[in-house]
């Protein structure tokens, strides 16, 4: 409530007009200090909050029930009520409430539209507020975040609250997205598409928390379908999923797994854009050694884009345990034209093929660099958004 109270303040502030937010059965949730024109219906509605069965059969009557956008109700002089400018709270295309403004004087385009474009916010919080059973929103994400960071009050703080089941094991999801970089704006998506899917998961006790750059989701049980994460973001994500824990408490190991994982699989699309940590491979410890120097031989090649050719050929040919018939195979090369290439990489790297030390260095080193950003094969470049 408290974060639904400060977004309504703040709205107030910008349009400089008093407003009231009330839930879907038209009963007050918060309201901003009011100022300005007041009418009866204002009044009563902030001292007993909710407003009377005549006002809501006439304000109903106007349409708001229906509306997705914003819309002007008429007065009604006999029941004391002013004009008003209704815009409704929806999520998922659900009706959670309608933000009310007193239209005198009259609101400009510009005011009504802005008080649109707060909707959304004002939704997920209504919406976060319905799914948080015995907890309030925002204590749940401090307890999840606590949770996350190891805190072993933060799992009874929230088993107490009846938010998680005591004994029931715990798997966590993290979705990391491809192509966008981390704003606001896509903060607000991740968290609709995490609350849509907690709507549909409920029987999994899901709880969740966005995070600049990711958003987790936790369940009892075995891990949700990635299919179904995948499926409720809207922008293109990269799933991790962590091993499962025994019990809640312990879910920020699961978190970690999780993390890397979407990790790898955003630097790695080969290897799949769901990826569980047991399938990491050798990416399991790389994911470790980000700091650590690379070969110095693969500065200069990763240091120049018209080198790319060369990096892809020798991460397929170490991929291939050294295997020209393979390698040449799977990229559709000439074996002439691959043997170029890879003396062109001893040249530049000033390295030895031959040598079984330098090509296990050059491999994990290539692994780093993928995991770091440095190297950005064609196959795990961001997709163009359409």
């Amino acid at each position: 409530m408290a974060d639904l109270q400060r977004t309504v303040d703040e709205l107030a502030a910008r349009l400089d007009r008093p407003l009231l937010l009330e839930d879907h059965l038209q009963r007050v949730v918060a309201y901003s200090e009011q100022s300005g024109a007041m009418d009866d219906i204002r009044r009563d509605s902030i001292l007993r909050r909710h407003t009377t069965p005549e006002v809501r059969a006439w304000l109903r009557a106007s349409g708001i029930d229906g509306a997705s956008l914003p819309l002007r109700t008429p007065g009604a002089p006999d029941l004391g009520l002013l004009p008003r400018v209704c815009v409704p709270v929806r999520h998922d295309s659900g009706l959670l409430g309608f933000l009310w403004f007193i239209d005198a004087p009259v609101m400009s385009d510009t005011q009504v539209a802005e008080a649109a474009a707060a909707a959304p916010g004002l939704a997920l919080a209504l919406f976060h507020e319905s799914l948080a059973t015995g907890l309030a929103s925002h204590r749940e994400l401090e307890a999840v975040t606590g949770l996350l960071l190891g805190e072993r009050n933060a799992a009874l703080q929230l088993i107490e609250a009846g938010a998680f089941p005591q004994a029931q094991p715990v798997t966590v999801l993290v979705a990391r997205p491809l192509a966008a970089e981390p704003d606001q704006a896509l903060r607000l998506a991740l968290e609709q598409g995490l609350l849509a899917l907690r709507r549909r998961l409920s029987g999994h006790h899901p709880l969740h928390l966005v995070r600049y750059d990711h958003a987790v989701l936790l369940t009892a049980g075995p891990a949700a379908s990635p299919e179904e994460l995948h499926a409720a973001m809207p922008v293109p994500v990269a799933v991790g999923i962590g091993r499962p824990r025994p019990a809640l408490a312990a879910a920020s190991g699961s978190y970690v797994e999780a993390r890397h994982a979407a990790e790898v699989a955003a630097r790695v699309p080969g290897l799949g854009r769901s990826l569980e940590w047991t399938r990491l491979g050798v990416y399991r410890m790389l994911t470790h050694l980000q700091q650590h120097e690379l070969h110095p031989g693969l500065e200069p090649l990763l240091a120049d884009a018209h080198h790319l050719p060369l990096l892809e050929t020798l991460e397929t040919y170490l991929d291939l345990a050294g295997s020209a018939v393979a390698t040449s195979r799977a990229l559709r090369l000439h074996r002439t034209s691959l043997y170029y290439r890879l003396r062109r990489v001893e040249e530049l790297a000033r390295t030895d093929l031959k040598d079984g030390g330098e090509r296990l260095a050059l491999h994990l080193s290539l692994k780093l660099a993928r995991l770091s950003g440095r190297y950005l094969p064609r196959d795990s470049r961001p997709p163009t958004p359409t």
